[in-house]
């Protein structure tokens, strides 16, 4: 193993607006001058930062940036380093600040990520990791000759490493036969509403939360239900209200987000829990419980899910990985009672038959082989940081004028303007894109003297969380 790389130039003479494209560029040109070669370890974050007399967040900041751009590598308990595989030798050293400026800015302008409601930041994703989990599957596929249609409730290796991680980290006890592959959350929303309106065609309504997940009520409402909204609060949904509407209305399913509820980020109290399964099972409904970002709970452990608890036969637990990697990586599951995921396979096989062999080898491999739970916890420390500086932020820029309860997890802010709703509000918002996906009032509850927006911060680097809320200020209150 080659030694560390130590840096031989100063920081100072550098041109850059920033220490973060300082030290990036920097390293960009030792690597195309051929100082720093292929397979060359760097210095730790700690050591380099202590030698260059700046903050360690930075240093680790811009070794991840480099890392998503494909010029480092992350390699568990040894280090960084320098990758076998470079993005292109080709480019002189002109062309290396702008690489490095638009990762940071193009990507992820202020206007794009103040639309995203909670999405990962793609550029951490580990590609290296990535390919050579594709690169395995593809050749178990070929050798094997599995090209064909795929198990429509998924691939057994897939379904295996999700019920030891299902077993292990969210305390669910089921078994393979319980457990549904599925092209992300939506498509388990879609699919638990279809079965449920073939299975239950007398009962008539879904109960969701006062403000709730759009395209999961346009999914409902698609498969001809009738929508009623139950109150909620700090705790979460209001189980009293509930029991209220139970005795007045043939209930199919209650539609939650608990862990974190959409869009407040407020988790359910565990007597609200009970509570529920309590009167999932006096009533005989299900409980679609949407548990889209599990993991990234950042000051305690995590609840537990309501499909972990006593009395919990009537859940349908719908679960996803995009948020731990990417949304366009489309890998869900659900878990449920035997009626409902056989129901469920059959509906597959009209819409989804032959399935998506590759991906889910690769993502079984990555999942038994730990790199999952590795980049999990690399991410979890890294949004937990974000989310403190989101909200650091909001109060240092509008001070007395916004009323954040930092969430206990999860990748967006709930956001309080102390200010009066005034019409214009609604177009300088949709400027900003921040209804670009849902429907603009369930993002803003007007009121006389506030009003609120969700935050996603999880996409953002500090400097762009700066920037958007920055943008914001002056949108809202410097006109």
């Amino acid at each position: 193993m080659q030694q560390p790389w130590r840096m031989q130039l100063h920081l100072a003479e550098r041109e850059e607006k920033t220490i973060f494209l300082k030290l990036a560029n920097q390293i960009i040109q030792e690597i195309l001058s051929g100082r720093l070669r292929q397979g060359t370890r760097l210095l730790g974050s700690r050591t380099l930062a202590n030698e260059l007399g700046i903050n360690r967040k930075t240093v680790q900041s811009v070794y991840e940036d480099l890392e998503a751009q494909g010029w480092l590598v992350s390699k568990p308990r040894q280090g960084t380093f320098v990758s076998e595989y470079l993005p292109d030798l080709k480019l002189d050293s002109s062309s290396v600040t702008m690489i490095s400026v638009q990762s940071r800015t193009e990507s992820h302008t202020p206007q794009e990520a103040i639309k995203n409601d909670g999405i990962p930041d793609t550029r951490l994703i580990p590609y290296e990791l990535f390919s050579r989990a594709y690169r395995h599957a593809l050749i178990k596929v070929t050798r094997q000759q599995v090209m064909g249609y795929g198990d429509p409730q998924g691939s057994l290796e897939l379904r295996q490493a999700l019920l030891n991680m299902l077993s292990i980290e969210r305390f669910i006890q089921t078994t393979l036969e319980h457990i549904c592959v599925v092209r992300g959350s939506q498509m388990g929303i879609f699919l638990a509403a279809r079965v449920l309106a073939k299975q239950q065609p007398k009962r008539q309504f879904i109960v969701v939360e006062q403000w709730s997940y759009p395209p999961a009520v346009e999914t409902f409402l698609s498969n001809h239900f009738q929508i009623i909204q139950v109150r909620l609060d700090q705790h979460g949904l209001n189980t009293d209200h509930l029991a209220e509407l139970l005795e007045n209305h043939a209930v199919a399913a209650v539609y939650t987000t608990p862990h974190h509820q959409y869009p407040t980020t407020v988790s359910m109290s565990m007597d609200r829990r009970l509570k529920l399964l309590e009167l999932s099972k006096s009533f005989d409904f299900y409980i679609i419980e949407d548990d889209y970002d599990h993991e990234f709970h950042y000051d305690s452990r995590p609840i537990p899910p309501l499909i972990s608890l006593p009395s919990a036969d009537n859940v349908i637990h719908i679960g996803s990985l995009s948020k731990i990697f990417a949304p366009s990586l489309r890998v869900g599951y659900v878990v449920a009672d035997l009626d409902i995921i056989q129901a469920m396979r059959q509906d597959i096989l009209l819409i989804d038959k032959q399935g998506n062999a590759i991906t889910e080898l690769a993502i079984a491999e990555l999942m038994q082989q730990g790199e999952l739970r590795r980049h999990t916890r690399k991410m979890r420390k890294i949004y937990q940081g974000r989310r403190d500086f989101a909200v650091k932020t909001f109060q240092q820029i509008f001070k007395d004028k916004v009323e954040i309860a930092t969430p206990a997890g999860g990748m967006a802010l709930w956001v309080k303007f102390k200010l009066p709703y005034l019409p214009e509000f609604a177009e300088i918002l949709k400027q900003l894109h921040i209804d670009s996906e849902y429907e603009f009032g369930s993002l803003l509850q007007g009121k006389s003297n506030y009003f609120h927006i969700r935050f996603g911060f999880a996409a953002m680097s500090e400097e762009e969380i700066t920037q958007t809320v920055q943008m914001l200020y002056l949108a809202l209150l410097d006109r």
